[in-house]
């Protein structure tokens, strides 16, 4: 893109018209001489005054495009170039120029892009009295911006439901690896084929209940205190096998 401020100032009276007039005056005669020396006075008034044009010009022109550098920075593709005229003493004065700067999109980056098209618009806007050309390549650089901050709000909105479905992916994950259900204890009940026992209730609760009255050999035994002595006995050795049976097969 191009930052472009032209302007010609051109002179009325061209140097060769104006050396072409001195050596005519030459051959007039002596009673015009008061006359020649007139109009060469004026042409040389006319010569000074275009010569003061194109010194303020040339001033303007070059403090304009330094400007557009000087903001542009990094965006700057080479110095600038400028457009001369040559005044009346023969020197040449620039009359306009133009820098070159990229003022492309970053690839893949709307949020460089933003900030490249802040540092244009400040490029273009840069001088005291902004060319027509310097107002166009600000309003792109605004259309620029415009653009960027779509792109950057598509971005975010797209890196918001990928953090939405990592968390629900990880939510599962963590489910499956919780406490058991509910109803399970924990403790596999079953004691496998060599074993031969099947649910086994360690709780003495579940111990099947001894007869009052124990039959021993041939002998009865009517006395009451040693029934209950021989239950206690039979009820206690039933829980240690039962709770020996337990461990075994914990």
């Amino acid at each position: 893109m191009i930052i472009n401020n032209s302007q010609n100032i051109q002179s009325s009276n061209p140097l060769g018209s104006i050396s072409s007039r001195r050596v005519t005056n030459v051959f007039r005669s002596s009673n015009t001489d008061s006359e020649d020396k007139q109009a060469i006075k004026e042409q040389q008034q006319q010569d000074a005054s275009v010569i003061r044009q194109l010194r303020a010009r040339d001033r303007e022109v070059r403090a304009h495009e330094a400007a557009h550098v000087a903001a542009g920075g990094s965006l700057v593709r080479g110095g600038p170039s400028f457009t001369y005229q040559t005044g009346p003493d023969g020197r040449s004065y620039a009359i306009g120029g133009e820098v070159q700067i990229d003022a492309s999109a970053v690839a893949n980056d709307p949020q460089a892009t933003l900030a490249k098209s802040s540092q244009i618009r400040a490029a273009a806007l840069a001088p005291a009295n902004p060319s027509a050309q310097d107002l166009r390549v600000a309003a792109n650089a605004n259309q620029l911006a415009s653009r960027a901050r779509v792109d950057i709000a598509i971005q975010r909105r797209e890196e918001a439901q990928l953090e939405e479905n990592q968390r629900a992916v990880d939510e599962v994950a963590n489910a499956g690896n919780g406490n058991p259900r509910a109803g399970e204890t924990g403790i596999d009940n079953d004691i496998g084929a060599d074993g031969g026992v099947t649910n086994f209730n360690p709780s003495p609760e579940s111990a099947p209940p001894v007869s009052g009255v124990v039959a021993s050999g041939s002998a009865n035994l009517q006395s009451s205190d040693e029934v209950a002595a021989i239950n206690s006995f039979l009820t206690n050795t039933q829980r240690v096998s039962t709770s020996v049976l337990f461990n075994q097969f914990a």
